[in-house]
């Protein structure tokens, strides 16, 4: 994938360069935006950030995500997909990691874990689309300062384009967000399955997510490439 640079923003491949930067962006504004993630971003404990911090940066040292640097503010990150390849087998050892964590109604983070292998798994992407493998795109943030640009969208072709050169023959996505959902429906990706979060539960069958509207539910979006 070439870099392209439009109105002093140039979208390229991630680096580790760019982390201390990105990480700003995920934690001030990603964590404190995301739905689903709303309720802990005041209460995240150190350890937990510190395993973001070492799965994030094995995903940009796999050179499969992409940012957005201002060139006219010091190179500033700007926005970002965190994307990460996977494979049929992986299904089954996010089962496992969703199992192996005690899930109060309290445990947002560890539900936000377990909703994502639910529909994961419940949507079938490898058996859908008949592919042995895919583009998982993780997270997507554009800052608040650079939203209403269409910065989102090219971030988001920028890769799939970086998918389709390694070789992926599909990219997915887990849509928390309407928005989100809205803007890659934009951009040709479709939506194979779908969960209220007013049809996701804790043991105790309390609702967990509640998100404001107009966040109703996730989506699994996906496009072949």
């Amino acid at each position: 994938m070439e870099p392209t640079t439009k109105d002093g923003v140039t979208v390229r491949i991630m680096t580790l360069a760019d982390y201390e930067t990105f990480k700003y962006v995920f934690e001030e504004q990603f964590i404190r935006g995301e739905p689903l993630s709303d309720p802990i971003a005041a209460a995240i404990d150190p350890e937990v950030w510190n395993l973001y911090d070492q799965y994030h940066q094995s995903l940009v040292a796999d050179g499969t995500c992409v940012v957005a640097i201002d060139e006219e503010n010091d190179g500033r990150v700007v926005g970002f997909v965190l994307a990460e390849g996977q494979v049929p087998e992986d299904v089954e050892k996010h089962r496992q990691e969703a199992d192996a964590v005690a899930l109060p109604d309290t445990d947002i983070t560890g539900h936000i874990r377990r909703i994502n292998y639910v529909v994961e798994r419940d949507a079938k992407l490898y058996e859908h689309y008949g592919v042995s493998k895919l583009l998982y795109s993780h997270l997507t943030c554009v800052d608040v300062s650079m939203r209403g640009r269409g910065l989102g969208s090219r971030l988001a072709t920028a890769a799939m384009e970086l998918g389709r050169s390694k070789g992926y023959p599909l990219m997915t996505a887990n849509c928390t967000s309407f928005y989100s959902a809205r803007q890659k429906e934009a951009l040709g990706m479709e939506c194979i399955y779908s969960l209220k979060y007013e049809d996701y539960r804790g043991t105790t069958g309390k609702v967990i997510f509640s998100p404001p509207a107009p966040h109703r539910e996730v989506r699994v979006m996906a496009i072949r490439l």
